[in-house]
Order: structure tokens, then C-alpha cells, then sequence
């Protein structure tokens, strides 16, 4: 079906249906098929958000069909996914049915499909569908079993990889890792986590051997093109019919060779290809270009990769312009061709006119510190500093409290085994990652202490480490991973913090481990899922916890009576287990609305929680001995005040906003700063350790190298129009500018400000707020940006008389 609605697929995007060719009307998502069920004991993880992705893409297609999703529990458990799960409802009017299908039948005559189910209230339903779209698990192929076979490594019984619990990614055979759906089933931001956090584990390996075999690209010199009028090589690309289905390529190439300065014009499939890039490369020097624009999809993720190629031929990277007409033009114009192909031309010329104005830069080698600062000595935290100390770097370990562990020293039960062996329990982690911290010779330990000011970029950070008994010292440093964690939310909901029988799932885990003999009396216990802000976000071990704490509380006291209260059980990948476990030993589970939520009766003869059944539609009451609430992961409180110190952003609940979902998951946007564990969104111990070593391997790619780049898109001070109002100074991130009060040949009084190419991060905030005029960005000059602007406004703009249109 994703397919089907992809332009490049058969039928160009068009959802139809295989036998007859018919657009559908009404359309069926079919989930848990192959999983939860009586072959497989395993969640897929990942079918729900496909099929809600799926569905809203059909509905971006066709907004007229009638979509229907029938699901045992929507397990929206990621970051966003239960805000995408609410648009899909309320923005597209996908409709969403909790239910197991019975039966699926064709209908002989229309050969439309009838699907039979029976809904929560035990009504049975008989509905025809044009489309019925399944909702397929995860499994091992055959090949991919007998690989991991024949490398050694243990299985399970349905292939997937058997891994080690003190290294999340390590198999069992030592110096081999696995990673992504291999593991365990999970969606594509896990995987290429996990993919970083492997190569993190083999980098300590191989530390020793860095750059010994490693060979350097050479270049040929760069020409000298200054002096020479602009001629430009424009390349558009298909992108096979991402772009090329929905406006006309070939007509942009030939608009394009039409303007002036275009010397050289085609169209390529697919512009990023290996092919494509040699050919890009053998243009330049076949047609003497001297300026490139290529007409794709984002700089964002594509710029090197073409700046690379034009270096290839002997042209300085800055001579070089993209026009983004996948995401601006084929993406938002999709049903409208003329449109779509009229903007490409805009984007294009506009392209060729700022690349015509466009001046080679120069880059300089900047020393990099080569050590790292965490802050957070949890279990994220300290596994992040190891991995960096095995690597072979210097590392700070900053922790606020007096001891090491964070949110580790509350985790008391582990999730039960459900394969034979017996794992280490968190307290054992925990011990033994403080162990190996407190012993490192590359660690150093700051306990008690906290960063007050940080300064710098990207390879060389100054920060200020602050004790509590207010001494300070400076620590320089090239990268810094924050991984300060998270809490329990404990707000008021439920009537919280009024009576000693009401609680949170950490405390009542203490209670499990250090007072058995009051647990072993315990009649009645009661859990409510989805408290507080778990109302707006899944906070994603919720689930998990409770079904731990239950089955924990089960095996102490069979004859308790445990109910736990939900809105869906999101147990998640193998976590299924656990959940047929809890249900195996007699744990009740009631799905309660989102509009009609238990209701808590303190009473002085015993506690009283009514929920309304959502099967049998009617109010039922239990008297129980607690209410142990499964509160959500919550940012920490100087959660705000670190990001602000660290200039890195956060997402409306507060937690590290990572700069790509997909592309990099654990970057911030702000370059050489990294997050890891709870901070990032709430995560089990695995994930949080294994979310720490992708961020020590992303920390790793800077602090390995003994230079990088600086210069090239940097900002320069004209000393003439300087008046010295340090408002540049001011506004700076990086505390770049500096006076020059003797500065020769200025004439003013406060002398001008002078901005060290070397080290300028390019970001423009003082060319922006400069009210003189007097800073100008490199590549992105007014000359430059007024040249394309123009050309937007005049199509017979000729990019020629740019000081008089400016």
C-alpha cells in the first residue's frame, strides 16, 4: 500500500485497487496481523504509527475516503507518535475501532470486502470495504537466522538476536553487535540509534588503531575564477518521479539554459546518485563552468554531497546553489502541475541569479579540545563517559547530586525473564557502572556540582563548573552530551499526596522490594495508567513499570487481586511477553475512556475506585488497600535552564528537541552538543544506555580529529561603517566580536569590532541585528540574497546590473 501511494511506485501515487484498477471509497487498516497472536508472542512495535502514516497519506491523496482503523490498542508510545495518532483523528477524521476482526470475506458480485467484527460493547458488525490494507508483522527471514547461525551468535526461538544486558547491543559472542529490528522489532529513530550506539561499542575497540589505515581524498588545486564572467551549469533532477511526476523536469532545464549565464543545462534522474555526481563533475570541466546550481530536494541533507563534487573538478564549494523543488515545489503543489512546474522555474532563477554573485570562500583548521563534558552522572550519563574514556579521550562527569545513579537508584525490580537466563538487576547496573566510573583513569568525577556558564563552539567549549561550595573552574572541552535525565511527575490527580494508601510506582516499588511481609498482606491492589501529562503524551515506560510492579506483586502474593486501569496497554516489542505474563497470573485489566476517567472515594473504612467498563458499558467498583499511580516522566526541573545555558531547544513537554528524528536523533541543532537518556523523552535502562553510546559516537567523530573546518559562511565587519555600539557583541552566542579600540584608519572613537574568521560560527545573528549596516555573511551577502529576490520579482531579471537593483 505504501507502494501504491509513493510517486514513483505503479501507479504514479494513485491509490487503486490490484484487481480491477478501481479507486476505492472506504478503506480498511487490518492490524496485529502475524503479531500478538497465538504464533507470535511479540508486539511489531511499529504497525500502528505505519498504518496512521499510511492512512493520512491516503487521505492527503484522496481526502473524500473513508478510512478505518480496527486495532486491539494503539501503541503510540514514541516521541510525537500520540500527537500524530490525535491529528490523524481530529485533522483527517481517520476513525479508529478497538476490536479483533473475526472474519474477512469477498463479496461475489461487487468483489468489494466484508469485514466482521465485534466492537468493545460486544456488538457484532458487518461492514463492506473497497480496500483492506493488513498490518503485517515483524519476523526474521531465514537468511538473516542463518547468518546470525553461522556467525555464532544465540537466538531465540523466532530468530531474533539474544543480547547482553550490561551492553544492550553486544550479542553473545564478544566483538560482534546487532542492531535495529534484528534485536528486537522497532521503528527506524531506535534503529539508527542503536546503529551509532554499535559503532560506539567497536570505536572502543578500535581506538588503538585510529586512523592507521585511513587514506585522505586528494583534490586537484582550485581555480582561480574571479575575475571570469559567471558561467553556470544548472542540473535538475527527476528524483525519479518524486519530483518528476508531479511537474515538468525537462521544461525547468530548458528554461534554464535559456537565462543568462547558463552555459550548460540537463536534466538527471536521480541528481545525488554516484553516476550523477561524476557526471556533475565531468560537466565543469567539459563546459569550463565556474558556478553550479542544482535544482533537487533539501541543502539540508544534499548540499555536501553536491559541494563535494564540484571541489572534485577544481571549483571552490561556495560556488555553489541549490533550489529545493521537491519539498517547496512537487510536495505542496502536488495536484496542481502548472503550479508546481511554474515555481521550479521561480526557484531556479532565483538559484541562478544569487550564484551568478557568489565569491569563493576560504576555510581555516581550528585546534579541537579533545575531551568531552557530560552532564548527568545517571545511567545515560555514566555510560556515555565510559564509552568516551575507552575511546581514548578525556572526560568530565558532571553531577548536580552528591552521588552517582540519578533516577537508576529508584529502579529496584526487574522485568522477569522470559527466556531462561537470569539478567542482572538494575541495582547490579548501577554498581557496577559507578564501579567502572569511580576507577577510570580518563574520568574525571565532579559530584555536587553544576555548569553556570558555557561558552564557545563546536570543538573548543570553555565551561564553568560550579561546586556547592561555590569553587570554580574552567573546563575546556570539545563536546558536551547532556544527559540530565528526568522524574516522576507527582501532581494531584487522583487526590495524590492526601492519603499514605495512594502512590507512585516508585514508591510502591520500594515497598515490593523492602517490605515483602505488608506486601504478602495485601488484598486488593489498583493501578490508573495515563496520568497527568500522560493525557497529552505516552510517557512510554508507564506501561512496562506497572506490568513489572504487578507481576513482581503477583509472585510475592498470588492471591492479591491486582487491576490495572488503562487507556491502552502499550507494551511494546517483547514487552508483549510480559504483558501475557500479567495476565497468565491473574492481572485485570479494564480499558476505562479518555472522557470518563476513574473516580478515587477516600473513605476512613477503606479506598473505592469506580471505572466505567468500556465492554460492559457499565460503572464498577472496587475497594482496594492502595492506588498506585503510574506517573509519568517528567523533564527535570532545571531542564529549561540548561538548554537556555546550552542554546539547544525543547519540544512543547519540555524535553531535548533533537535536530532530525531520523537523520539525528541524538544532535541538537546546535553543532557538537549531544543528549542522551531520560532528557531526551522517558526510556527503559536499555534504551537509555544505548541512546548514551550513540551520543559518545556522534561526540566521538568531533574529538577524534585534531582540526576542523571554520570560515567560509562567516561574518565580516566592514571597520569604516562600524560605530562601535557593541550590539553585535552583545547578541552573539559564541562571544565572537571583539573591539579594536586602536584599530588604524577607523576614525571612531570606541574603535570598530573585529570578528576572527577562524573561529565565526556563521549563524548571522549580528548581521541581522546590526543597525549600521556594517556586517556582512559570507555566501549569504545583501548583494547575493537581493540578486535572488530580484529575480524572483522580475522574471526578465539578467544578473547583470546588481549595484543598481540594489
Amino acid at each position: 500500500f505504501e507502494r501504491l501511494l509513493s510517486a514513483s511506485g505503479p501507479t504514479y501515487g494513485q491509490i487503486q485497487r490490484l484487481s480491477d484498477s478501481k479507486t476505492p471509497k472506504r478503506i480498511a487498516f487490518l492490524q496485529c496481523i502475524g503479531s500478538r497472536d497465538q504464533e507470535h508472542d511479540y508486539c511489531s512495535a511499529v504497525c500502528c504509527m505505519y498504518a496512521t502514516k499510511e492512512a493520512i497519506m491516503a487521505k492527503e491523496h484522496h481526502p473524500e475516503l473513508d478510512i478505518h482503523v480496527f486495532m486491539m490498542d494503539m501503541r503510540a508510545f514514541s516521541k510525537g507518535y500520540w500527537a500524530y495518532y490525535e491529528r490523524a483523528r481530529e485533522n483527517y477524521g481517520i476513525h479508529y475501532h478497538r476490536c479483533r476482526v473475526s472474519a474477512l470475506q469477498e463479496d461475489p458480485h461487487t468483489h468489494d470486502l466484508i469485514l466482521f467484527h465485534t466492537d468493545d460493547g460486544g456488538r457484532r458488525n458487518k461492514e463492506s470495504f473497497d480496500l483492506v490494507v493488513l498490518s503485517v508483522g515483524m519476523e526474521i527471514s531465514d537468511s538473516v537466522r542463518n547468518l546470525g547461525e553461522r556467525l555464532g551468535v544465540s537466538l531465540d526461538e523466532y530468530g531474533f538476536c539474544h543480547m547482553v544486558q550490561f551492553d544492550p547491543v553486544e550479542t553473545s559472542r564478544e566483538g560482534v553487535y546487532a542492531v535495529g529490528p534484528f534485536r528486537e522489532p522497532k521503528d527506524i529513530p531506535e534503529s539508527v540509534v542503536e546503529a551509532s550506539s554499535a559503532a560506539a561499542s567497536a570505536a572502543s575497540r578500535l581506538a588503538g588503531s585510529r586512523f592507521s589505515l585511513t587514506t585522505s581524498q586528494d583534490y586537484p588545486p582550485e581555480r582561480s575564477v574571479g575575475s571570469e564572467p559567471a558561467r553556470i551549469g544548472v542540473f535538475v533532477c527527476h528524483c525519479g518521479s518524486n519530483i518528476g511526476g508531479y511537474l515538468d523536469v525537462p521544461e525547468v532545464a530548458a528554461y534554464a539554459q535559456r537565462l543568462h549565464g547558463v552555459v550548460h543545462a540537463e536534466d538527471l534522474l536521480y541528481a545525488c546518485s554516484q553516476d550523477a555526481i561524476e557526471l556533475i563533475t565531468r560537466r565543469v570541466s567539459e563546459h569550463d563552468l565556474n558556478r553550479v546550481v542544482v535544482a533537487s530536494c533539501t541543502p539540508l541533507t544534499h548540499q555536501p554531497l553536491f559541494q563535494d563534487s564540484i571541489r572534485a573538478a577544481g571549483l571552490n564549494p561556495y560556488l555553489f546553489d541549490m533550489a529545493n523543488i521537491r519539498n517547496q515545489c512537487s510536495w505542496v503543489h502536488s495536484h496542481d502541475w502548472d503550479v508546481a512546474t511554474k515555481k521550479a522555474k521561480d526557484l531556479v532563477r532565483m538559484a541562478i541569479a544569487r550564484a551568478a554573485a557568489l565569491e569563493p570562500q576560504k576555510t581555516f583548521p581550528v585546534p579541537v579540545t579533545r575531551s568531552a563534558l557530560v552532564i548527568g552522572g545517571g545511567a545515560a550519563g555514566m555510560t556515555a563517559a565510559l564509552n568516551l574514556g575507552d575511546q581514548g579521550f578525556d572526560v568530565h562527569l558532571i553531577e548536580k547530586q552528591a552521588e552517582l545513579g540519578g533516577n537508576l537508584r529508584h529502579v529496584l525490580t526487574s522485568i522477569p525473564s522470559l527466556n531462561g537466563d537470569q539478567p542482572p538487576g538494575p541495582q547490579q547496573v548501577l554498581q557496577k557502572l559507578v564501579s567502572d566510573v569511580q576507577v577510570h583513569p580518563r574520568i574525571k568525577l565532579c559530584l555536587a556540582s553544576q555548569v553556570t556558564d558555557t561558552s564557545g563552539f563546536m570543538g573548543n567549549f570553555i565551561s564553568v563548573v560550579e561546586d556547592d561550595q561555590g569553587e570554580q573552574q574552567e573546563i575546556a572541552h570539545g563536546a558536551t552530551i547532556l544527559a540530565t535525565g528526568g522524574q516522576e511527575y507527582h501532581g494531584q490527580e487522583y487526590s495524590y499526596g492526601t492519603d499514605r494508601r495512594i502512590m507512585a510506582q516508585q514508591q510502591f516499588e520500594r515497598i515490593l522490594t523492602e517490605e515483602v511481609a505488608l506486601v504478602q498482606e495485601f488484598k486488593s491492589v489498583v493501578m490508573i495508567q495515563c496520568v497527568g501529562p500522560a493525557e497529552k503524551y505516552c510517557s512510554r515506560i508507564c506501561c512496562s513499570v506497572a506490568l513489572k510492579n504487578a507481576v513482581v506483586l503477583k509472585q510475592i502474593n498470588p492471591a492479591a487481586q491486582v487491576v490495572i486501569l488503562h487507556r491502552d496497554i502499550r507494551s511494546y516489542g517483547f514487552k508483549e511477553r510480559l504483558y501475557n505474563l500479567a495476565r497468565e497470573l491473574g492481572v485485570i485489566f479494564l480499558r476505562y475512556d479518555e472522557n470518563a476517567k476513574p473516580e478515587v472515594d477516600i473513605q476512613e473504612s477503606g479506598l473505592y475506585i469506580k471505572a466505567t467498563d468500556s465492554v460492559l458499558g457499565e460503572p464498577i467498583l472496587f475497594e482496594t488497600d492502595l492506588l498506585v499511580l503510574s506517573m509519568p516522566v517528567v523533564p527535570e526541573d532545571d531542564a529549561m535552564q540548561i538548554a537556555s545555558l546550552f542554546k539547544v531547544p525543547v519540544d512543547a513537554n519540555g524535553f531535548f528537541l533533537e535536530a532530525h528524528v531520523k537523520l539525528r536523533p541524538v544532535d541538537f541543532s546546535t553543532d557538537g552538543v549531544f543528549m542522551a537518556g531520560m532528557a531526551h523523552y522517558p526510556k527503559l535502562l536499555d534504551e537509555s544506555m544505548i541512546q548514551a553510546k550513540a551520543a559518545a559516537a556522534r561526540a566521538a567523530r568531533i574529538l577524534s580529529q585534531e582540526t576542523i573546518l571554520a570560515g567560509g559562511q562567516v561574518a565580516v565587519v566592514d571597520p569604516s561603517l562600524c560605530t562601535g555600539c557593541l550590539t553585535c557583541v552583545r547578541v552573539c552566542p559564541f562571544n565572537i566580536p571583539q573591539v579594536q579600540a586602536d584599530l588604524e584608519g577607523v576614525g571612531h572613537i570606541l574603535g570598530a569590532v573585529y570578528i576572527e574568521a577562524s573561529v565565526c560560527q556563521g549563524c548571522g545573528s549580528c548581521v541581522a541585528e546590526c543597525p549600521a549596516r556594517a556586517i556582512q555573511l559570507m555566501h549569504y551577502t545583501d548583494t547575493q540574497m537581493v540578486a535572488k529576490v530580484s529575480a524572483l520579482i522580475n522574471e526578465d531579471f539578467g544578473f547583470v546590473s546588481l549595484d543598481s537593483v540594489a
